[in-house]
Order: C-alpha cells, then structure tokens, then sequence
C-alpha cells in the first residue's frame, strides 16, 4: 500500500470541518484515504491548534511539529513571502509533509502541492500531501 504524509496549515482558530474538509478534497485529488496517511505535521506555531489536534486524534494520526527554521530549509514549489511574513518560514504544509515523509525526501515527492480552502467559518486550511519513503 503507498503511504502518504500529510502536511497542515490554517488560519488561528479555523473549525474542524474547514481542515476536514481541505483533507478529504486532498486526499480525493490522489484517489487515496485517510488510512493510507501514516504522518502528519505542521509548524510549532499550531501545537495548540485544536483543529489539527481533533483531526490526527480522528485519524489516529502522528503528529508532529516542526520549528520555522527547520521548515524555512526545506525547498518547496511554492513559497510564500506572506506565509513568512506570518511564521517565519515561507511553507508550512509543504515543507512538514516533505519532512514528515522521511529525512531527504525531495520535492518530487509532493503528490499535492499546496491545497488551499476557505471555510464556510471564512478560515483558510492548506493541505500538502508528499509519499512516504520506505
């Protein structure tokens, strides 16, 4: 079975139906499931985030955290100067799914690059789903 890390991103305070929903739509772009995630991550920023939390516990999915300088070094198609702006780090979900994937996974590696959707609560939630290396 191939399996996915999944790399989150969102507004301070978006619902778990938002981040569920920019998930599934992620997932559904790959034809693949929640049970084939075996990783999840984002930015230390989020370790409180009780959106992200409620949904690896969902899942029964690691999850995992990752300092701006850890995330700021790993090279990802789309970088964001306002994300930087905000965090640190021009990536969060690129960059915590290509790490959480396994130490030297490249860039190829994202299956999907950068999914953003806006709530029905008016929050963002971003998705990046990289395969896991063996």
């Amino acid at each position: 079975m191939i399996t996915f890390a999944i790399g989150l991103g969102c507004d301070r305070g978006t619902s778990l139906e938002t981040v569920s929903k920019a998930v599934e739509v992620a997932l559904a772009l790959v034809n693949a499931v929640p049970d084939q995630v075996v990783a999840a991550a984002s930015i230390t920023l989020k370790m409180d985030e009780a959106a992200l939390l409620a949904l690896a516990q969902r899942y029964d999915w690691p999850l995992q955290f990752y300092p701006p300088e850890q995330l700021a070094g790993v090279q990802v198609p789309n970088p964001s100067e306002v994300v930087r702006r905000h965090t640190g780090t021009p990536s969060v979900s690129e960059a915590a799914a290509l790490l959480a994937a396994g130490p030297g996974t490249p860039m190829s590696a994202l299956v999907v690059e950068k999914y953003k959707h806006r709530g029905e609560d008016g929050r963002n939630a971003t998705v990046s789903i990289a395969r896991k290396t063996q």
